[in-house]
């Protein structure tokens, strides 16, 4: 075998009885060879079933230790696969498995009360599965897989995921990219960086605490296996015993988003000193911006092993920072590795350095928004310059600073307000378990701040924290990007990965109204 090539197969033959997937609940484990081989049998089903390279299959399945072989499964088969989120209605699993085009579709029966419901729907599936039980009208996928020859696929080219955007502004949209007909187990960017960044070699132990059916945990892990690195995987993430993983499994290797960080420094000191981290040469993160304080407390509990970068979905552009130069450039999300940052006003011109803009990566704009042409142009200036949707500034070193996400912004008496401000600042206020900052109705004003406040202590709700939140942010930033008024809630929407439906709250103070403005 190719000694160059990166991908499950690899290391079935040179270190067959490494651990390849460890689940951290039920303590299931699952080889290289034992993943390759159900890798090979899941491939030949699809292609048995007629799904060429460049055909698409969908599965929507929660974190269990079948999901990375069913996505190696049709890596190998060279195919369009989208995971989709488990926290979905069937109504969302059946626009997504149409728009998609999925001709298989393969769920387990944690999702069994919906997808029951979208058969109907969905009349392009041609074939149905269900693993780890049955669900009426789905045929089982581990008999299936079975029946099928262990040996590889002839002429394996690289498969492709299509993944949806979570749909936080309406309808959630797949971003495609374009097959790269490459041979099965040619490098790619997240391997790359990883052993260059995050100090990831074979043999190396990496930790997924986050939903796979995610971007970058499914893509990070898919890294990992190219690497021969053992996964970890979370069923769920928990605080404590994300802590209690890195030491057992002695992890080196993480990644994570800043509300898991929060989450973990809201632990009693006691619990915090209890586990043995040592193991820990880097923790990635992404996603979301991370409060300064937050990420500084992290650096002085983990060390200097935390790696920070900022990309999308979209794979249009790059930037990254390692713990150093964050110290010395503090809320950076990095520079650019991949592509060239620049900051534009909202008539595509460039602005000073120092000022705010839209965020758009010049480089590699070859993605587009599945059935989408709208959206696509939308994000793109122009065949070679696109953007995410977020606003922020550049320093005079060509670090990157986020402000927010575009659509996030508050404008209230003519003046714009982004609501990370205010939302780093209470995320630190101790009373905080979890806070949403957002534009609400005023009369005089067009909009007016509101703080939407989980509290640690639910029966500590009432006027009194509330006006003690108000004065805490006010201490900290001109009163005109602090909250007027604060909500107390028992929980907020926050999607697993820790990205906040903000939309779902907004709606809901702009119900009747004919503008969100």
């Amino acid at each position: 075998m190719d000694d160059d090539l990166q991908y499950p197969g690899r290391w079935a033959i040179e270190s067959p009885d490494r651990p390849a997937i460890v689940m951290t609940g039920s303590g299931q484990a699952m080889t290289f060879a034992e993943l390759d081989a159900e890798a090979n049998r899941i491939s030949q089903l699809f292609r048995s079933l007629g799904i060429k390279p460049g055909d698409h299959v969908a599965f929507c399945l929660e974190n269990r230790i079948e999901f990375l072989a069913v996505t190696w499964g049709a890596h190998y088969a060279g195919l369009y696969y989208t995971a989709i989120s488990s926290r979905l209605t069937a109504d969302e699993i059946a626009y997504i498995v149409n728009d998609c085009g999925a001709r298989a579709f393969v769920t387990s029966p944690y999702k069994a009360d919906a997808v029951v419901e979208i058969d109907a729907a969905t009349p392009g599936v041609e074939a149905r599965y269900v693993l780890g039980g049955a669900i009426d009208g789905y045929a089982c996928f581990e008999e299936a897989v079975a029946a099928q020859p262990v040996e590889p696929l002839p002429d394996r080219t690289e498969g492709e995921d299509m993944l949806y955007s979570s749909g936080t502004t309406g309808r959630p949209k797949g971003v495609k990219r374009p097959m790269s007909d490459t041979a099965l187990g040619a490098s790619d960017s997240i391997t790359m960086m990883a052993e260059a960044l995050f100090g990831a070699t074979t043999g190396s132990v990496y930790l997924s605490p986050a939903p796979l059916y995610h971007a970058a945990p499914l893509r990070f892990c898919l890294g990992a296996h190219r690497l021969g690195c053992t996964i970890v995987v979370m069923e769920r993430f928990d605080a404590e015993r994300a802590l209690a993983a890195i030491q057992d499994h002695d992890v080196t290797w993480s990644q994570w988003v800043p509300t898991m960080f929060v989450r973990m420094l809201k632990l009693p000191e006691e619990v915090r000193g209890r586990y043995e981290l040592s193991s820990l040469v880097s923790a990635v993160h992404a996603a979301a911006p991370c409060p300064v304080e937050v990420k500084r407390q992290m650096i002085e509990w983990w060390g200097p092993v935390l790696h920070e970068y900022y990309a999308g979905t979209e794979g249009n552009g790059l930037t990254y920072t390692n713990s150093q130069d964050w110290l010395e450039h503090p809320g950076t999300v990095g520079k650019a590795l991949l592509g060239e940052v620049v900051i534009l006003d909202d008539d595509g011109n460039e602005v000073p350095v120092g000022e705010e803009g839209g965020v758009y990566f010049r480089g590699n704009s070859s993605f587009e928004y599945h059935n989408d042409p709208e959206k696509t142009a939308g994000a793109k200036l122009d065949a070679n310059t696109s953007t995410l949707g977020d606003v922020g500034r550049l320093d005079e070193d060509g670090y990157l600073y986020l402000t927010d996400r575009k659509a996030y912004m508050i404008i209230s008496g003519g003046v714009n307000i982004y609501p990370q401000e205010a939302e780093n600042v209470l995320t630190m206020h101790p009373a905080v378990f979890d806070v949403a900052v957002i534009g609400v109705p005023n009369d005089d004003f067009g909009e007016e701040v509101k703080a939407v406040v989980q509290p640690v202590a639910p029966d500590s709700a009432g006027p009194d924290l509330a006006a003690e939140l108000i004065a805490f942010c006010r201490a900290r930033l001109a009163d005109v990007k602090c909250p007027r008024t604060v909500d107390f809630r028992d929980e907020l929407p926050r999607h697993p990965t820790g990205k906040l439906y903000k939309r779902l709250l907004k709606d809901e103070y702009w119900a009747g109204r004919q503008s969100r403005i």
